[in-house]
């Protein structure tokens, strides 16, 4: 194995599912410029995810429509204009 190519600086991290409000903490080295205050009293780096084991369809056998930044409407504003054509 090579030396010295992992970072060193692991830390405890929050990782926040924004569709489902589902946090977790785990060790991450990924930088992040906001907190969060956890459940222990602790305030913790937090990485917010649009996506998540607990909202993911693979993992939920469910099928759920995640709309990031208005992405869905636009694409159907889109096709309803050329339908209506």
């Amino acid at each position: 194995m090579k030396k010295d190519i992992h970072p060193e600086n692991y830390r405890l991290v929050v990782f926040k599912d924004m569709s489902n409000d589902y946090s977790f903490v785990t060790k991450s080295c990924a930088e992040t410029k906001e907190t969060i205050k956890w459940e222990d009293g602790n305030e913790y780096p937090v990485i917010k995810l649009e996506i998540s084991h607990t909202s993911h369809p693979f993992y939920t056998g469910k099928v759920k429509l995640v709309d990031t930044a208005g992405r869905v409407d636009k694409f159907r504003s889109r096709y309803t204009k050329k339908e209506a054509k």
